[in-house]
């Protein structure tokens, strides 16, 4: 696998996630990224039909190809669209320029890819992970991977990925398929380790995870505690045991964003974290929480 940085920088939010993000507040955070230390940027055709990366690739432009690192995700085919409206059903305040068109197939792998580097600007992507598989298991495993396997044995991309909200399928995937790395999100957090078994395998197969979604959609990404849970209104019970958690971090003098950061970096098959933010000011207080030392003593101590 090849090396990432510590900390990524996770694409989402300033592809319009949710709200506007300005041009000036998404550059912001790219270049407080940069600043800290950030060499490894992810995103997806999926996040604002190609804003993400069109803004990445913008950023990106002009420093050394070496330097830095690049995944996007297939499986989404952003085909023109010339509705009124915008993307807000989708969770994405843009105009509805385009509309994502499902599509796991060997050309549909090669088409994706070749967009998503004209809106890059890139020559080429270092990381490409098959993205949101969740219904297609049959054409993902038989075309999309196969075909990146080959994009991979030409030299064209790098590493080969699987990326999903659930734990199962990625291990499936894993077992059957010769990837390179899983990015799973949400699933192993400080709140919830139900992807703990696939970690496990990822570090017995030799596997790189990237762990994103380590605040659970906002629940963890306060010291009081937020109030979204997977991309919608927390349960109740989740709320509370996140206070408690927080409660006990308290105790330890640590944050819960702090031990957010730091809880994946526990497991041996966890390489990289990424980060989603919208502004400078978010990355910075993000970075700060990621540098600040967790005591040992707390882990056990959670509930």
């Amino acid at each position: 696998m090849i090396p990432l940085s510590r900390l990524g920088f996770g694409g989402g939010p300033i592809g319009n996630l949710y709200a506007e993000v300005s041009d000036a507040d998404a550059f912001g955070a790219l270049e407080a990224a940069w600043d800290v230390g950030v060499r490894y940027f992810d995103t997806a055709p999926h996040y604002g039909l190609g804003l993400s990366e069109r803004r990445i690739g913008a950023f990106l432009a002009g420093r050394p190809r070496d330097g830095f690192v690049v995944s996007t995700k297939v499986g989404r085919v952003l085909e023109p669209g010339f509705g009124d409206g915008d993307d807000r059903a989708n969770g994405f305040a843009v105009p509805a320029t385009a509309w994502r068109r499902w599509d796991f197939s060997a050309d549909g792998v090669r088409r994706s890819l070749e967009s998503s580097l004209d809106r890059l600007g890139l020559d080429r992507v270092d990381v490409v992970y098959v993205h949101d598989p969740d219904a297609h298991w049959e054409q993902a495993v038989s075309e999309a991977v196969p075909a990146l396997l080959e994009l991979r044995s030409q030299g064209v991309i790098r590493a080969v990925g699987v990326g999903m909200n659930q734990w199962e399928m990625p291990a499936r995937f894993v077992r059957e398929t010769d990837l390179d790395v899983v990015l799973l999100a949400g699933r192993y957090t400080v709140l919830e380790q139900a992807g703990e078994p696939l970690l496990d395998l990822c570090a017995s197969r030799g596997v790189a995870v990237v762990a994103a979604g380590v605040f659970n959609s906002g629940l963890l990404a306060r010291p009081e505690v937020g109030d979204t849970y997977d991309y919608r209104a927390a349960p109740v019970s989740l709320v509370e045991r996140a206070r408690r958690i927080a409660a006990v971090c308290a105790r330890h003098g640590v944050t819960l964003p702090q031990a957010a950061v730091s809880f994946p970096f526990r497991h041996p098959a966890v390489v990289s974290v990424l980060l989603g933010v919208r502004t400078a000011a978010e990355m910075l207080a993000n970075a700060a929480a990621a540098s600040t030392p967790v005591p040992d003593s707390l882990w056990p101590a959670l509930p």
